[in-house]
């Protein structure tokens, strides 16, 4: 239970303003007791209980204890309620009743109840129309007397309505609805829909007023429904209010989509995400709908590119210049009088980086020959350092703006200087090892995913699994514990004893039935893997778990960890690369062997797949950047999945999820 208090302690300051004037009350549950049965012994609403106890989402464990809201003067103050404002429209309500909205309640099922109309409701409450209707929301409910005298007051606007729409059906979008389910009520296609709603081709939002037959009128607006018209003018007129009033619209969860994913697709954060959404915090379903911002609608967002083989669209056009450079750095070897290539090569890690790479390059030109690719490759020496490089001249003295694309140099500040002067011309640049950020330049391709890449994919792929996420983090990985609060905020963590070992009631209490729970271990002390991984074990009779990390840990490798105990809880990780037993990864190994008399290293076989994937990309039947756009690929060892970054230029997301198989052999997850 220190856990449960530390992690309401933050969610209780954010909100203490509202809660301040107000004491919450405990509750401690009993075996087999729902939310909804709690909810209703303390008249709140289940989502009241969520504000306040967020891990209450994955289940009610017994004995726990959950905070309770409490009640002032007989109504409830909502962590997301907004302050009242009355005026005179507001006023007119007097003589109604209010309706407190439950969950799974819609506009449509409140207004049959109550026997009013749609327009009555939103006018009575306009919010409505602005955040749309919200579990906890107090609803007023006007008197039929006052509905009289409304439509009374607007009946000469619904006379020209009417006469305008006599020819005209529509459909008001209800939660859950979609187009394939509405054309199919009215015996429509799905394009002539889109076609009648040229607003509805990127989403489907709740409440829309779909044009199902005829033409629409032009006292309907065509992007809100007719009720909400007039206060939808009264805002826009009102500088005020204009532009700060958020715009929602209900989005259904796609198959493969993310809680990263569908912070990019929106452009906000996750933690937004989650705030408007708390339901997420469970996990991302197929099918579910979400409340996300219209105006960060993110409609022409990259989906996940299809990895294919790009042999099949080789152009047999113009013959395109590779340029490649490499900091061979021979003008500071010629210096050194003092040291023999031998004892050069037995002392310079990075130039025996350098060579791996470029023989594993010289593979890649290699085959491209025997492919018959139309395509002239010419190689340079950067002579770079961290902080300086002769690229500036290599790219004047041989034209390189006529090059079709730029592989090199080796360090992120020497490739943004080529990037910025090559990209005039629009030149593509791939810098082939850094996985520094840098400064963006359109122009600029890392083929290396960075750091918080690989771990976004990690996470990505657990949620597309409805994994139950859960993290042990030692209090001195502050990089991974930062990562967390900013990249993963729903993920618990678990607590940890005084002696430093893993609390095995925490984990537990983490865990969630018939799902798949991973537990996210970053600790480089013996003692927390042990402990972690023996809480592991003991849960595995009753519940699914798998270990995972998110950095190489070389504590795993020590004789104190046993091997079959990774096994057993399939321990997984993402990677930037993967062992392949595929027939072409054995034929470059062999083609390697041959020419070096050693098997190649991870830098060799970048080396060629960076080479060979940008030569193909080059000599495909459309542009470079169209390939970048549309096509992901697949190499020995290394994917390239590029995608463009905000700020521009491009970054690979081609990560692999490895995992140790009960078999004792590392395979990939699909």
């Amino acid at each position: 239970m220190k856990y449960f208090f530390a992690t309401c302690a933050s969610f209780l300051f954010l909100t203490g303003s509202v809660f301040s004037q107000n004491k919450t009350l405990t509750h401690k549950v009993e075996k087999g007791e729902t939310i909804t049965q709690i909810s209703q012994k303390y008249q709140v609403t289940p989502f009241d209980i969520y504000q306040l106890n967020p891990d209450a989402q994955s289940g009610l464990k017994a004995d726990s204890v959950l905070l309770i809201p409490a009640k002032s003067n007989g109504k409830l103050i909502l962590a997301s309620s907004k302050p009242a404002t009355v005026n005179a429209e507001k006023s007119a309500v007097v003589g109604g009743t209010t309706h407190l909205v439950m969950p799974k309640e819609t506009l449509y099922g409140i207004k049959k109840q109550y026997n009013v109309s749609e327009e009555a409701l939103t006018e009575a409450n306009p919010e409505i129309l602005v955040d749309g209707l919200k579990i906890g929301m107090l609803l007023n409910i006007p008197s039929k007397s006052v509905v009289k005298n409304n439509v009374k007051a607007t009946k000469k606007e619904e006379r020209a309505i009417k006469k305008t729409e006599e020819t005209a059906v529509y459909h008001d979008v209800l939660p859950k609805e979609t187009k394939y389910s509405i054309s199919r009520q009215y015996g429509i296609t799905i394009e002539q829909l889109e076609k009648l709603n040229p607003e509805v081709v990127t989403n489907l939002p709740i409440g829309y007023k779909l044009l199902i037959k005829g033409k629409r009128s032009v006292a309907t607006d065509s992007k809100i429904t007719a009720p909400a018209a007039a206060v939808y003018k009264e805002v826009k007129a009102s500088a005020v209010v204009k532009d700060t009033v958020p715009q929602y619209i209900a989005y259904e969860v796609q198959p493969k989509e993310t809680l990263y994913s569908l912070s990019k697709l929106f452009d906000i954060s996750q933690r937004e995400l989650l705030e408007l959404n708390p339901e997420l915090n469970a996990g991302v379903t197929i099918g579910m709908f979400i409340k996300a911002p219209t105006k960060n609608y993110v409609a022409a967002v990259e989906g996940k590119k299809e990895y294919v083989s790009l042999n099949k669209n080789i152009a047999v056009g113009k013959r395109k210049r590779l340029a490649m450079l490499l900091p061979f750095n021979v003008s500071a070897a010629d210096e050194d009088v003092s040291s023999s290539e031998y004892s050069r090569l037995k002392k310079d890690k990075f130039l025996n980086m350098t060579l791996d790479f470029y023989a594993g390059a010289l593979i890649a030109i290699d085959s491209a020959k025997t492919l018959g690719l139309p395509i002239d490759v010419e190689i340079y020496d950067s002579e770079e350092t961290k902080n300086s490089s002769n690229v500036l001249s290599l790219i004047k003295a041989n034209n390189l703006q006529t090059a079709n694309a730029i592989v090199g140099p080796f360090y992120q500040s020497n490739a943004e200087v080529a990037a910025q002067a090559l990209s005039a011309n629009n030149v593509p640049v791939v810098s082939p090892l850094s996985k520094d950020v840098g400064n963006a330049y359109p122009n600029l391709y890392q083929a290396v995913p960075n750091n918080e890449t690989v771990k976004n994919t990690m996470f990505d792929y657990m949620r597309s699994q409805n994994g139950n996420i859960m993290a042990v983090v030692d209090k001195k990985k502050e990089s991974i514990l930062s990562y967390l609060k900013e990249y993963q905020p729903g993920v618990p963590l678990v607590a940890f004893k005084g002696n430093g070992s893993v609390s095995a009631e925490s984990l537990k209490g983490l865990l969630v039935k018939n799902r798949m729970n991973y537990v996210v271990m970053e600790t480089a002390n013996t003692w927390m893997i042990k402990t972690t991984i023996s809480a592991m074990l003991s849960s595995m009779s009753s519940y699914q778990v798998q270990l995972v990390i998110l950095e190489p840990n070389e504590t795993l490798d020590f004789e104190e960890i046993k091997f079959t105990n990774l096994t057993k809880l399939k321990l997984m990780y993402p990677s930037i690369t993967r062992d392949n037993v595929s027939p072409e990864a054995a034929i470059f190994d062999k083609n390697y062997k041959r020419i070096n008399n050693v098997y190649p290293s991870d830098y060799a076989t970048r080396g060629f797949d960076v080479t060979f994937d940008t030569m193909m990309r080059l000599v495909q039947n459309v542009k470079f950047e169209q390939t970048i756009k549309t096509v992901a690929t697949d190499r020995i060892e290394n994917k390239f999945e590029y995608y463009k970054k905000d700020d521009g230029g491009y970054t690979n997301k081609g990560v692999h999820i490895m995992y140790y198989d009960t078999d004792l052999i590392i395979k990939e997850a699909k």
